[in-house]
């Protein structure tokens, strides 16, 4: 077949209306990757015959338009191919947890891509950088076998941090480890963001992953709230501002996804962070969020990353309560089903045009397991659920209904034959699934993952170990911490012939530094106590409320670290270095440490160079820290820093 019969093929294919638009690109031969389909050569140009036909189909042009290429492919792909593209499953590990193992389980894997056609997934490995990159060549060597060919997305959540919850945010194995979203927030600087987005995305791509379910938008509002960490705190316009710097480092670009780029997915859409009590909507018992008035400056926080475009929004969990949107109130569900919140506010009002993917698990049933588990019968993974607000109806009815709301994509399933089912009866029409299908398979073209979804791992390890690289995000750790008290003059200490007790600290890192560390701290010069914000487990029995902190934010007797702040204190200068993984209350603390220094995720050597003077804390506060428990469970949920008299105020930080 001739150049240009298959030109006319092409723009046959796509219309009459694209006719116009159909001239031969000029644009360079990309690398091809290709395992098992063969090579279709023109004119010195090489295409992957993805269908197996022997010619060249649009889709496959890498020379056409990517959303010409998009509109192609949905052409051709069957009804149970179209809704395997609306599932967003986990990569099935071997003998692992919700997909944490140290190896695919490439059976259980073919089943999800052969016989459900599901084409993007959520990776929880985390192992060595050439490992997780040849583990991911694997899959997408599975996806080139299929009838089209379609490589699959692979996303993950935030993994450059400190913090770990399964289901929430992955180890830092093997990338560049930075302070939480609060610790961007504490310096202001978006274009520090952009350069962290930046080396996140070269990260990333390396070892084949696509997606980036971050960043959290949420506006720390309510104390308590756990997640807290993952957001840029409590300001709106600084929220805006450093999730826009995000998008643009992950995509690549202030104007869209980029060839080389990440997907963003910014969360939560939207007042995840106004939950009263703090209890979250993961849990049957935190289904519910208060703005209390406050919708518009929730909103807000997104407009910086919906500007530079994002490619993907994620609902969030709770139903939001007494909100009035245009006038009427708004449907007692989660936002995942909300029309009013989608296809109203999110596509109308603001015109995003991305992708809009459900959190995990909402289209499932929240059985007793769920709602009310025991001691004797804790909450286990596969009764997670979070069908808030429509739990009376049947799976395909959460289905039609994410559909009817704005959903492209349903995070944590793959439960394909309820909307299979649901088409098949006319409850919601193909065309409907179209739209969504194109809006997640462009992205894919864009990406350039047609043309070669494979990467390689012997360069992993080097792009994600590039010392300038390793060097910022140290810096950054230092510099990200906020000095709130320093009476005496107590830092820097200089370390020659120092004396030092520890609690929380590994005395390595100590000796490292150059300090000697000695049992008891009445042999000491002065103590370093490393903490964090003090909680309760007031939900031992669910699965999310085993593993993150709820309740009290102050410290009281009987508290391991308070306990050993009040036995130092009493012969030597100390230093309390909390981690705010939530807004702690330092009230008694205050007369107990000479120094608080707060940090949002920091390893013992970079808490120890600002100590030492090594380094210097530039951080301020992102959010208030209130007085007392009395002032926090007065405040209201939705409204940023409104306890009284906080006794540090957002902004605070010795800096100079």
């Amino acid at each position: 077949m001739t150049p240009n019969s298959l030109r006319t093929k092409a723009c046959t294919a796509l219309g009459l209306a694209l006719a116009a638009s159909c001239a031969v690109s000029a644009a360079a031969q990309p690398e091809i990757g290709l395992r098992s389909k063969p090579a279709i050569e023109i004119d010195g140009r090489t295409f992957r015959d993805l269908d197996g036909d022997g010619t060249l189909s649009p889709f496959e042009d890498w020379r056409l338009d990517p959303h010409q290429r998009a509109e192609d492919i949905v052409t051709r792909m069957t009804l149970a191919e179209k809704v395997g593209t609306l599932m967003h499953s986990t990569l099935p590990g071997v003998g692992g947890t919700l997909g944490r193992s140290d190896s695919y389980d490439l059976e259980a894997l073919g089943k999800l891509v052969r016989d459900k056609h599901v084409t993007s997934f959520i990776t929880r490995l985390s192992i060595a950088p050439a490992d997780l990159a040849r583990a991911n060549n694997t899959v997408q060597e599975l996806a080139e076998t299929t009838r089209l060919g379609i490589p699959i997305t692979i996303s993950t959540d935030p993994r450059n941090h400190f913090q770990y919850v399964l289901g929430a945010a992955e180890n830092a194995n093997g990338v560049t480890q930075w302070p939480e979203l609060l610790g961007f927030a504490a310096l202001r600087d978006p274009a520090l963001v952009r350069q962290f987005g930046d080396i996140a995305r070269k990260e990333y791509r390396a070892v084949g992953i696509h997606m980036a379910l971050s960043p959290q938008l949420d506006l720390l509002t309510e104390p308590r709230w756990p997640r807290g960490t993952g957001t840029f705190g409590s300001d709106p316009a600084l929220v805006s501002e450093l999730g826009g710097a995000y998008v643009a480092g992950l995509q690549g670009g202030s104007a869209g996804l980029q060839p080389g780029g990440v997907m963003t997915v910014v969360k939560h859409w939207v007042g995840y962070g106004a939950q009263p009590e703090g209890f979250d909507a993961h849990n049957y018992y935190g289904r519910f969020a208060r703005l209390d008035g406050q919708l518009e400056r929730h909103v807000a926080a997104f407009r910086g990353a919906l500007d530079a475009k994002a490619a993907g929004v994620m609902p969030a969990y709770p139903i939001l309560t007494d909100v009035a949107l245009d006038g009427k109130a708004l449907e007692a569900v989660g936002p995942g089903f909300n029309r009013q919140l989608l296809e109203g506010l999110l596509r109308g009002r603001e015109g995003f045009e991305g992708i809009i993917l459900s959190d995990w698990a909402i289209t499932r049933d929240c059985a007793v397991g769920c709602s009310a588990p025991t001691p004797s019968a804790p909450q286990l993974p596969q009764e997670i659920a979070t069908s808030w607000g429509v739990e009376g109806l049947s799976v395909g009815q959460r289905y039609v209904k994410g559909l009817q709301a704005g959903l492209d994509q349903f995070g944590g399933t793959d439960e394909v034959q309820p909307l299979i089912d649901a088409v098949s009866r006319g409850e919601v029409s193909e065309a409907r699934l179209d739209q969504s299908v194109m809006r997640i398979m462009l992205p894919k073209f864009q990406l350039g993952l047609f043309d070669n979804p494979y990467v390689a791992p012997e360069q992993a390890a080097q792009t994600l170990g590039v010392a300038d690289d390793i060097a910022l995000a140290r810096r950054t750790q230092r510099e990200a911490q906020v000095l709130l008290q320093n009476r005496g003059s107590l830092l820097p200490v200089a370390p020659a012939g120092k004396k030092v007790w520890l609690f929380g600290m590994a005395p390595e890192a100590a000796k490292a530094a150059g300090l000697t560390v000695v049992d008891d701290p009445k042999l000491a010069d002065f103590a370093i106590v490393r903490a964090e914000t003090a909680s309760e487990m007031l939900h031992p029995d669910h699965f999310f409320g085993s593993r993150q902190k709820e309740g009290r934010l102050d410290f009281r007797d009987g508290d391991p670290a308070f306990e050993a702040l009040k036995r130092a204190s009493a012969s030597v200068p100390t230093v309390l270095a909390i981690f705010l993984d939530r807004p702690a209350i330092l009230t008694n603390i205050q007369d107990k440490a000479a120094v608080i220094l707060a940090n949002f995720g920091a390893d013992d050597a970079a808490v120890l160079d600002v100590i030492l003077g090594k380094a210097s804390a530039k951080g301020r506060l992102p959010m208030e820290l209130p007085r007392s428990m009395e002032a926090v469970e007065a405040q209201k949920p939705g409204v940023s820093d409104d306890s009284a008299d906080p006794l540090y105020p957002r902004g605070a930080g010795i800096v100079g």
